[in-house]
């Protein structure tokens, strides 16, 4: 029984002390593969004493989840104008019919961006959102997995369903970006904000996310803003399993997320609201789904 108590805490915090010398030493891992390898290696450690039970069922449960997620990002770099040039104007145009001139890109910078040789807080503020992206949503799974089971499968369809409309979308309608369409000359001054922040991060590793080639790469991925539309979705499944005092913070994960990216320069608001409706699609349908399922269950154990 001593053993097994040993090894429930001692698991834990091995991972959790490993996670730290990785985190000084080498950064905070932003590609999926090492994110997914971070999330599993906590499971297991969270599931150390029961590993011959919990082990099978981590392999059924993630390796259709992560498999889904790797082949978006082998693919998505290929989605870079597959099958239709890049749109850009058309953006620009509804955010100035529903904003005014200039777009909301352009006037955040213009009041706050004051260079990259004088950050402000909030620089650092919209860069640590625009990061959680990369990490929020495969440790809520993770944590959904290891402690409240039952709830792991909805939260993991939703993502799945988020993620494959998302692509489809880039596919059929590639975007460009705000800060691409300032470099074209459409939009008006905006600078591409969060790699220059990120260069004054002494601990975070940024190239393989603005690599060109099979990982995050498709610079015309900007319609849906998954980024936002993550950042709902986790808001919205939360929701409910949220204590009264930890919901305002959950209320304004989405905004925060919208607001980081509008002001550096990823995407435009439009692209968030269509991330939010995505998002909020993905939860309807899922949990319709999952609750026609079980509603002939919960009718065969009131009968019983």
């Amino acid at each position: 029984m001593a053993a097994v108590s040993a090894v429930r805490i001692g698991a834990p915090l091995a991972w959790a002390v490993a996670t730290i010398v990785v985190v000084a030493g080498f950064g905070v891992p932003t590609s999926r593969e090492l994110v997914l390898a971070w999330v599993l290696a906590g499971m297991l450690a969270f599931s150390a004493s029961n590993l011959r039970r919990r082990l099978p069922r981590l392999i059924v449960d993630w390796a259709p989840f992560v498999a889904l997620l790797l082949v978006y990002d082998l693919l998505r770099g290929f989605a870079d104008g597959l099958l239709f040039p890049a749109h850009e104007l058309p953006q620009i145009r509804l955010e100035n019919a529903l904003f005014g001139t200039p777009a909301p890109t352009v006037w955040l910078q213009s009041h706050l961006w004051h260079g990259a040789a004088d950050l402000r807080w909030w620089d650092f503020a919209a860069w640590l959102v625009y990061v959680s992206h990369f990490l929020v949503t495969p440790i809520a799974a993770a944590v959904l997995w290891t402690f409240a089971h039952d709830r792991f499968r909805r939260y993991a369809y939703m993502v799945c369903g988020l993620t494959v409309a998302g692509f489809l979308t880039y596919v059929l309608y590639p975007a460009v970006p705000p800060w691409m369409a300032a470099q074209n000359g459409n939009l008006g001054e905006s600078n591409r904000i969060v790699p220059i922040v990120w260069g004054h991060v002494p601990v975070a590793h940024f190239d393989a996310l603005f690599d060109h080639g099979v990982r995050y790469a498709n610079d015309v991925a900007a319609m849906p803003s998954l980024h936002a539309g993550y950042a709902m979705l986790f808001a919205l499944f939360f929701w409910s399993l949220t204590p009264w005092w930890g919901k305002p913070v959950i209320a304004l994960y989405p905004l925060a997320m919208a607001f980081a990216l509008v002001y550096t320069g990823e995407h435009y608001v439009v692209d968030c609201v269509a991330g939010w409706i995505y998002a909020i699609v993905a939860f309807v349908v899922v949990n319709a789904i999952f609750d026609r399922r079980c509603a002939p269950s919960a009718r065969q154990l009131m009968a019983d």
